[in-house]
């Protein structure tokens, strides 16, 4: 296959549409989609040595695909990171970047503000292997300066956080992990790679769940995490390869198609979402709104030195509780209720009763999750119409009467 040089010099929607553009011999304008799960070999001989690692040659699609291979290489170079291995879903990027270089006795400190199934793995699944697990406030720099006083394996953050968008400073908590002797993980899934540079932050590791903005169209999941060629290719990749966590490559063009329209997708809907916040910030009977991109956000001057702008995502809270924010969300017409995010579609969830349904009362509490929380992925929508939908819901919230 023939591939176009990358350059330096182009820009991010350019990067999104001709990095790593991997054109067989027929010449085709949109990228090969290669669904086979092996490959043939010439001879005994070549099999052999494509085992013995001594000629380069495709083995099967748990170990590498075509199509695969040219959504990692895109991705890899839009992120500016040596390599990147995808994954089935972006959970299964989170528990593979943390389980590859784990074992039992090493410690792991982590923000507690993080999506329902990642505070799973860190608060039951890695204590039960044996590996010592801190979870903190990610906002409290005397609390990350205690915890990473001690030698750690991994640090893991979320920013902004699920769901509640705490925006943790990646550059501080950095400098603190390195000490420590830590791989540094950032899940950067809520900002986007065209909305936030972990790694020129000082993170060694990215994740995200390629199933939301990549996609952006809520059709295939998957997953992918990036760092070093040495920590990918002799951490990450066997892990990987060996426990068959595999994005297929079905699921791998249709996120290439996805990536084509990622930045003007997500300029578009981060500007819904400022225009949003704004209007939600006013109508009564909405009594706390959350944006990264309102200066009223608790971390606003963060936010704005490392992200380049507010992003989709609004965190927001009604009055009446949970009563309050049902009400709000059956009101909707064109907002539909789902748990995921990042749709060109504008979706709302209930955090208490769906994604972070599993951590207790005292957890969702320490995060500041309320049973009138809201979570809002702000999609592709007139912002007017947005605003028209939450001004009818957030009268029906004020309508009920506390239970």
């Amino acid at each position: 296959m023939s591939s176009h040089t990358h350059s330096s010099s182009w820009r991010t929607a350019t990067h999104l549409l001709h990095d790593a553009r991997n054109r067989t011999p027929h010449g085709e304008t949109s990228d090969g989609l290669f669904l086979t799960s092996g490959f043939v070999y010439d001879n005994a001989e070549q099999a052999a040595a494509t085992f013995e690692g001594t000629i380069d040659h495709l083995q099967y699609s748990r170990y590498g695909n075509p199509t695969v291979d040219t959504l990692q290489e895109r991705l890899a170079l839009l992120e500016g990171a040596e390599a990147c291995l995808m994954t089935s879903t972006g959970m299964g990027a989170v528990s593979c970047a943390l389980l590859a270089g784990l074992k039992a006795g090493d410690r792991v400190v982590a923000s507690s503000a993080l999506f329902g199934s990642t505070h799973w793995l860190l608060s039951h699944l890695l204590p039960s292997y044996g590996i010592d697990t801190v979870l903190l406030d990610g906002r409290d720099d005397k609390a990350w300066e205690e915890a990473l006083s001690q030698p750690t394996s991994v640090v893991l953050i979320e920013t902004p956080s699920n769901p509640m968008l705490d925006v943790l400073d990646i550059q501080r908590i950095a400098e603190r992990a390195h000490k420590a002797g830590a791989v540094f993980m950032v899940d950067n899934v809520f900002a986007t790679p065209v909305g936030q540079r972990p790694l020129e932050l000082g993170a060694d590791v990215v994740i995200y769940s390629c199933t939301k903005h990549l996609d952006g169209q809520g059709r295939v999941m998957g997953g992918a995490v990036l760092g070093s060629k040495e920590w990918v290719t002799e951490k990450l990749q066997p892990f990987a390869r060996n426990t068959g966590n595999t994005l297929s490559p079905f699921n791998a063009w249709v996120l290439l198609k996805g990536m084509e329209t990622l930045d003007l997708r997500a300029q578009k809907m981060a500007s819904n979402a400022a225009r949003v916040a704004d209007a939600l910030a006013e109508l009564p009977g909405v009594t706390k709104v959350f944006y990264p991109g309102r200066k009223d956000h608790p971390q606003a001057s963060i936010a704005q030195r490392q992200m380049r702008d507010g992003g989709s995502m609004i965190a927001f809270e009604v009055a009446n509780g949970k009563e309050g924010a049902f009400a709000c969300m059956n009101a909707f017409s064109i907002i539909a209720i789902s748990n995921n995010l990042g749709d060109a579609r504008s979706l709302v969830t209930h955090p208490a009763t769906t994604t972070h349904k599993k951590l207790t009362e005292e957890e969702r509490a320490q995060l500041r999750i309320t049973d009138g929380s809201i979570r809002f992925s702000v999609g592709l929508e007139d912002p007017a119409d947005l605003i028209d939908e939450l001004t009818r819901g957030a009268q029906a919230a004020l309508a009920i009467k506390a239970g």
